[in-house]
């Protein structure tokens, strides 16, 4: 069984939905600080031709403070909400599949203040369906109590309370985990690398690596669901 650990960040780039595809099961580590600057809830879609930054306001992060613990902010959230979404429209009024895409978002953001868990969890689920992806996702506060362990204790630990045989990391972990480490206990340990994924946008030159948001503004969810499988194992 392959198994796959990863904070939840809203909507994120492909290659996160990459990670997700490539295992059986997938860890939401959303009991660990949330950390600021970050992509938990924040990413980029093309405005312009050019990317630009929307961040999803929170009610006030103190040191130390949970991604599970944090909710959006009562008052900044719903005025930014209708303004992304109304920004979405216009930057991609000529989008070819707008329509389904805006729905989406619609029904991942709430009217209201929610807590951020809800969201980023209901946004990664909404994504799967609508590209025909179905890994189990499983988010660690509801799952483990395992808080107190840090680190590859704490990876080590999930791996094996799920039963892993496999565990894979995106590529930015390999300064992280040591696979002879890994290895000890049982569990092959491997990196996923990303190969590049171009596409149309517009009149505009390519811009990469932006929200899976711009992936699904310009593609047909049978071509995201192609281009999952679009990485190599290291």
């Amino acid at each position: 069984m392959k198994l796959a650990i990863m904070q939840p960040y809203l909507f994120p780039y492909i290659g996160y939905f990459q990670l997700m595809h490539a295992v059986d099961r997938f860890v939401v580590y959303d009991d660990v600080n949330y950390i600021k600057q970050g992509w938990v809830n924040r990413n980029r879609i093309l405005v312009g031709g050019a990317p630009h930054l929307f961040t999803m306001p929170l009610s006030e992060v103190s040191a130390f403070t949970h991604i599970d613990q944090l909710s959006l902010h009562g008052t900044a959230y719903p005025k930014w909400r209708d303004k992304f979404i109304s920004t979405l429209r216009q930057a991609y009024a000529r989008a070819p599949f707008r329509g389904p895409v805006l729905g989406l978002v619609e029904t991942v953001l709430p009217a209201g203040t929610t807590p951020l868990r809800e969201v980023l969890l209901s946004g990664l689920q909404q994504v799967q369906t609508y590209i025909g992806a179905s890994t189990v996702l499983i988010p660690t506060s509801r799952s483990f109590g395992n808080g107190q362990l840090h680190g590859a204790d704490r990876v080590l630990d999930l791996c094996k309370r799920e039963g892993a045989g496999t565990y894979v990391n995106a590529i930015g972990g390999k300064a992280l985990y040591d696979k002879a480490a890994f290895k000890a206990n049982g569990i092959d340990l491997c990196f996923l690398r990303t190969r590049p994924i171009e596409y149309a946008q517009g009149r505009h030159n390519f811009v990469p690596n932006l929200s899976i948001l711009d992936v699904m503004m310009w593609n047909p969810p049978e071509q995201i669901g192609a281009w999952l499988g679009e990485y190599d194992l290291e």
